[in-house]
This record gives C-alpha cells, structure tokens and sequence, in this order.
C-alpha cells in the first residue's frame, strides 16, 4: 500500500506545476495582473488552490519566474553536454532565454510596483542567468567560436532589447532578430 503522505506530496507538487506552468501561460496571454480565476481555470484547479498555496499575486510571480529561471540555469549544462558545440548550445539557450524573456511580459510593471514581494526578482535573474550564459560563452571561446570582447551581460541586455514585442513585433521576430545577433557573434575560420 503506498504511502499516503507520500501520495499526497507527489499529487501537491504536481498541482504546484500545473499552477505554475498556467500561471507562466497566462502571463504571457495577459501579463501579470490577469486574474487569478483564469489561471486557475487554465491549471483545473479552484482558486481557492492557487490562494493555499500562492497567497499573494506576488508569491505567485516570484515563483513562476523562479520556476523558469532555475529551468533556464539548468539548461545551460544540459545543453553543452547535449550540443554537437559550444556555439549550438548557446545558440539553443538563447532560444530557450527568448521564450522566458517573451513569457515575462508584465513583469516590468510589476518589479516597479514596489511590491516587496517582487524586489529581490531582478536580482535573482541577474545572479542566476549571468554566470549561466557566461558559462556557455566560455565554452564558445574556448572552442574559438565566439568573437572576442562579448559579455554575457550585455549579450543578455541585447538580447532582451531585442524581446520587447509589440503589435508588428512578435515571439518570432524576436527569435529571428536574436538569430541574426548571435551569427554576427560567432567566430568564422
């Protein structure tokens, strides 16, 4: 008989991630002060659910964004191990960096809110996905793949610059936009 604390934590986390992966779709469609019904009808949970478990729109946040930040960090290894190159890998990861940067859409409204929830956010980003991209960037240099003087800071800037979307602009402009950066960044024989 399995254990029912057991059950019952694994059935809590998978909860956890339909809220979460609702919540990151939701934002995307609306921003970040879509309402929490509709997150929760996305996630098929009530919202009393979202409530226990996020009490306020700023947990929510924070951990939507966390979740995929830590996804994006993580990516990076994978991708290296997985990569044919160095180059491929951050070329993957930029792809990767697009979809979290298009998928924060509202999250400047919301970091300057003054929400105390929030603040630490931006930084959590800067700490986490800098040394990231640094990685995959000296493992292009490494490989003689990447042209020098190229941070992973202000490629990451770049490539956010390149993320704000609007009515002519969308995810795949960006994408290609982003494409075009990284080719004129890659060292040729």
């Amino acid at each position: 008989m399995p254990d029912s604390v057991g059950v019952r934590q694994a059935q809590a986390q998978r909860t956890r991630g339909a809220v979460l992966a609702a919540a990151a779709a939701v934002f995307v469609d609306q921003g970040v002060q879509a309402p929490i019904r509709d997150i929760a009808e996305r996630a098929g949970v009530g919202v009393g659910t979202i409530y226990r478990n996020f009490p306020t729109r700023a947990d929510l946040v924070t951990a939507v964004y966390r979740h995929q930040i830590d996804t994006c960090t993580a990516l990076a290894s994978q991708l290296l191990e997985e990569s044919a190159s160095p180059f491929t890998a951050l070329t993957r990861w930029a792809d990767a960096f697009v979809d979290f940067l298009v998928t924060k859409h509202g999250l400047g409204a919301a970091l300057g809110s003054g929400d105390p929830g929030l603040e630490n956010l931006h930084t959590l980003m800067l700490d986490t996905l800098v040394p990231a991209c640094a990685t995959l960037l000296e493992a292009c240099a490494a490989a003689d793949e990447l042209g020098p003087g190229i941070t992973a800071y202000a490629l990451m800037r770049a490539i956010g610059n390149l993320c704000i979307t609007g009515p002519d602009y969308d995810q795949a402009d960006a994408k290609h936009m982003v494409a075009t950066l990284l080719a004129g960044c890659r060292r040729t024989a």
